[in-house]
């Protein structure tokens, strides 16, 4: 990545919509500009688990600011994703498309444990270098992250359905603050949380770290009460907790620090944390500057180096664990990224990001195999829809899914979109590409072409008619797959020259 380049994070929490633009300058991330806004989705739920028109309307209002301040931006300066309320939302896909259409660009839902993973990577490229074992915790609206690692590199993700608006609405609904309500919001979340025991005992880290959020809100209370700056401890917080019980409800808290948009959820925000304090006997917690939208930003950095795409390494992660052939998945990786490259517009950054995601597909085609031959390729579909992969969103796995599971037999099975014109090609590619490769070793498909009309909707794949006579197994197959395309909406012709 070019010095001086800028680039921009969006995050949408279930409190706040934040908006983080940076300058790369020699592997560092200068601030340039940072928009928030409190949007409270996470607020805007009904009874069948769907946003209101209401709170969906309020977030598409701030998404119309933070795009008015990107304009000029290009699509890979930009990375917007979204959390647990997004992740929750059962009418998710409305807010989403909406919201892409007002930003300008992609929003990413990703999962709670890549939501862990690049909170910690925010608050790790923040701190000094250091070898110190870290657990780092992020309390936001409707989740809870936990991360363990050392350095740059994350060891154990987890996220766990508990937050303070979450808490908020639930334990303190008229904003009352009682000792009993405390106690219960505080058992509630240590009981959610219990299972974090296992994998986050105390021998396991030698520092504690809080992120953004409830952390900073607390953070802020405390050091203007006199209390050390930089951190969080048992008896600060049990101070703040009487602060609560002393006014009695949030709307008559007054203390120095605590902002408006945080004053109707300190009372969950605060129950969480001291559970969790309480259930991991950490007695000081550090307040971390890092936070998940800059971790976004130096995966931006990463992705753009592309040898530490986290991605690249979770695909080889899932290949091998899984025992996938690795020659047999290269082998028709080269063979789909080839035919790819006959459809699409060469060396445009849009098209390798094309051809990486269909080796992705190529390299997993055959994950399925450890669990049945038998269908293998809805198994690996499976793998990939449930499987907790770093680095990518729910919307990448989903996809990368599709194309594991389309790329044999039957088409209808696929709930794919058929006038998305690129998600066809890369489909086109890799089921053409199994088949010439059907035999396990390397095809010889030198001569042969193949075009896409995308209008009329339609692929011609051109052989020779000596090829077709010296491989009659292979062109058995691609008359098959001509067939196969007359259920879709579009259409695959096999032409001898």
């Amino acid at each position: 990545m070019k010095n001086g380049t800028f680039l921009a994070a969006i995050d949408l929490g279930s409190n706040s919509f934040r908006l983080e633009i940076g300058r790369y300058d020699h592997g560092q991330i200068q601030r340039v500009d940072y928009l928030k806004e409190t949007v409270r989705l996470g607020n805007g739920f009904d009874d069948e688990r769907n946003l209101s028109l209401e709170v969906m309307t309020r977030g598409w209002d701030c998404l119309a600011r933070f795009a008015e301040r990107l304009a000029g931006f290009a699509p890979e300066q930009v990375r917007a994703v979204a959390t647990q309320t997004l992740r929750e939302a059962r009418n998710r896909d409305e807010f989403l498309k909406r919201g892409c259409e007002i930003l300008g660009f992609p929003i990413e839902v990703i999962a709670g444990t890549e939501e862990a993973r690049l909170i910690y990577q925010g608050v790790a490229h923040l701190l000094p270098h250091s070898d110190e074992r870290r657990l780092v915790i992020d309390i936001g609206g409707r989740s809870t992250e936990l991360v363990l690692g050392c350095g740059l590199d994350t060891l154990q993700t987890a996220s766990f359905r508990v937050g303070s608006v979450a808490w908020s609405m639930k334990y303190f609904p008229k904003g009352e603050f009682t000792e009993q309500a405390l106690y219960r919001a505080e058992i509630a979340a240590q009981a959610v949380l219990e299972e974090a025991l296992t994998s986050y005992p105390r021998h396991q880290w030698d520092s504690a770290y809080g992120a953004s959020g409830t952390v900073g809100a607390v953070a802020d209370i405390l050091v203007l009460a006199g209390w050390p700056q930089g951190e969080i401890s048992r008896d600060g917080l049990n101070w703040l907790i009487k602060c609560l019980l002393r006014a009695g409800n949030a709307s008559q808290v007054r203390l120095e620090g605590l902002k408006d948009d945080r004053r109707a959820v300190i009372g969950g925000g605060v129950s969480v944390l001291r559970g969790l304090m309480e259930l991991l006997h950490i007695d000081t917690l550090q307040v971390a500057q890092g936070a998940l939208r800059h971790g976004v930003l130096f995966d931006m950095v990463e992705r753009d180096a592309h040898a530490t795409d986290a991605r690249d390494v979770s695909v080889r992660r899932l290949a091998q664990k899984f025992a996938a052939d690795a020659t047999q998945g290269q082998r028709v990786s080269l063979v789909a990224q080839g035919l790819l490259a006959q459809l699409v517009t060469p060396g445009t950054s849009h098209t390798l990001d094309l051809q990486r995601k269909l080796s992705w597909a190529a390299l997993l085609h055959e994950i399925g195999m450890t669990i049945s031959h038998s269908d293998y390729h809805k198994h690996g579909a499976y793998i990939l829809e449930h499987a907790d992969t770093v680095g990518f969103s729910m919307l990448e796995l989903h996809r990368l899914g599709l194309l594991v599971l389309g790329h044999r037999g039957k088409l209808k099975k696929l709930d794919a979109d058929f006038d998305e014109p690129e998600f066809v090609m890369m489909l086109m590619a890799l089921r053409l590409a199994v088949i010439l490769c059907h035999a396990r070793q390397d095809p010889q498909d030198q001569g042969m072409t193949l075009s896409c009309q995308p209008q009329r909707q339609r692929f011609t794949l051109s052989i020779a008619q000596d090829w077709a006579a010296s491989y009659p197994q292979s062109t058995h197959l691609l008359r098959q797959e001509s067939t196969a395309w007359q259920k879709t909406s579009w259409s695959f012709e096999l032409v001898m020259r």
